[in-house]
């Protein structure tokens, strides 16, 4: 007869220990490609202009604003 799988905390536990410090790590190295992709972009080709333009509305607003 087979024996059900044991649901002891410990036996739980040790299948899991560890994963959020992976998705964590995993997350962090995502987010640091993507601003990597995103800073190249903005340092060469149209990117600067893009920026530039952005930034020069941004203040506009600011100053309108008070």
């Amino acid at each position: 007869m087979l024996q059900p799988p044991t649901s002891t905390p410990s036996a739980r536990g040790r299948s899991d220990l560890g994963q959020a410090t992976t998705e964590y790590a995993l997350v962090l190295l995502a987010a640091a490609f993507i601003g990597l992709i995103v800073v190249g972009w903005a340092t060469t080709g149209g990117g600067t202009e893009m920026i530039g333009r952005l930034f020069d509305r941004i203040m506009r607003a600011v100053i309108e604003q008070t």
